[in-house]
């Protein structure tokens, strides 16, 4: 920057004149220089990444122009600046407030390409890791928050504010705050390993250890939201999600969710028929999953029946009441017209004597 200082400088001086018309020179130069030079490079980057198979390296020549533009166009006008005749008060605060512009204009690049790269990585088709899909949100705002915090001490670098009282008043606040909102810390802490674990995910359906069954329709940093089958919304935080049992119904190899059907037939009806209707009942059904197959169980000799199960997937949980309901009607129906008999309870009373009638 010295050497482009000087040669600038030199030119300057053959061209002689007015300060504020070299400043004004030196500007308009800088802001050409920047917009051409910015150009080719952009042109040269694209035509580099077409030859390549991926996708990120096209959003970040998208935006590395930018920031490129205006490092340029700062250092010309900083070069103006110290041409003019303005004392060095005041040129000391021009440049001040150029570095803080060129500070919040690289800050804003980082932020986006962060995002770019997280993206890439958490959309890449072997993500095991800890960036994925579900866990990308934390690492956004982990990103942003890094992001400011560094713009934030450059910028005050700049206007040679001292960081270091600022920095311990941060620290006493920070204590003062994390005692009287410990609740709010707790969530925070319990939002950040739900969404770094991931017991569940957004789809999922859950219920919770107080039987509260439901489809997640937000992992938020604060608290985790529910969507019951009544269509109601439960709020809970995520301290308490972290530290209850939680069922994820959507959870393991696949996302199929199994029913069981307990039936009970009377006692001489025949076995074998049962087993046949009831597997013919989960076949006809269009909404019971082919694969795993549906199968029956004799489960044991009840008090006033044979007890049966049929046990048959639905692709996802949320079918479960609606099938369910099928297949109970069916059930009942086919008994009835092929004669088996389902059991009730009743009770029969014997009298071994009638009572003497009173004189």
């Amino acid at each position: 920057m010295n050497a482009m200082e000087t040669k600038i400088q030199s030119l300057l001086n053959l061209m002689g004149g007015n300060p504020w018309l070299k400043a004004g020179v030196v500007a308009l130069v800088a802001l050409i220089a920047a917009y051409v030079l910015t150009g080719i490079l952009k042109a040269l980057l694209k035509r580099i990444v077409t030859r390549t198979a991926f996708e990120f390296d096209d959003q970040l020549v998208e935006i590395i122009r930018p920031p490129l533009f205006y490092m340029l166009l700062m250092i010309g006008l900083s070069i103006a600046v110290r041409i003019t005749p303005l004392n060095e008060s005041v040129q000391g605060n021009i440049m001040a407030t150029l570095q803080s512009i060129s500070v919040l204009v690289w800050m804003v690049f980082a932020i986006r390409f962060a995002k770019i790269i997280l993206h890439a990585v958490a959309n890449r088709q072997d993500a095991t890791g800890f960036i994925q899909p579900r866990t990308l949100p934390l690492f956004d705002n982990l990103a942003t928050i890094l992001a400011i915090a560094v713009a934030t001490y450059m910028i005050f670098s700049a206007w040679g504010i001292d960081m270091t009282a600022w920095m311990a008043s941060a620290g006493v606040a920070g204590i003062a705050i994390g005692f009287a909102a410990k609740d709010t810390v707790a969530n925070l802490i319990s939002g950040v390993f739900i969404l770094t674990d991931t017991p569940y995910k957004i789809g999922d359906y859950i219920v919770l250890d107080s039987g509260e069954r439901g489809e997640v329709t937000d992992i938020g940093i604060r608290s985790t939201r529910i969507l019951t089958r009544d269509d109601v919304e439960l709020t809970i935080p995520n301290s308490i999600m972290g530290n209850t049992k939680v069922i994820n119904e959507s959870g393991g190899p696949h996302e199929k969710y199994r029913i069981r059907i307990p039936v009970g037939v009377a006692y001489g009806s025949d076995t074998a028929q049962v087993r046949r209707i009831l597997m013919d009942i989960a076949g006809d059904c269009g909404k019971v999953c082919r694969y795993p197959d549906a199968r029956v169980r004799f489960r044991a000799f009840g008090a006033s029946s044979l007890d049966f199960e049929l046990l048959c997937w639905v692709d996802r949980p949320s079918l479960r009441g609606q099938v369910t309901d099928m297949l109970l009607e069916d059930i009942y129906n086919r008994f009835n017209a092929e004669g088996v008999e389902i059991p009730y309870d009743k009770q029969d009373i014997y009298i071994k004597e009638m009572p003497e009638r009173s004189s």
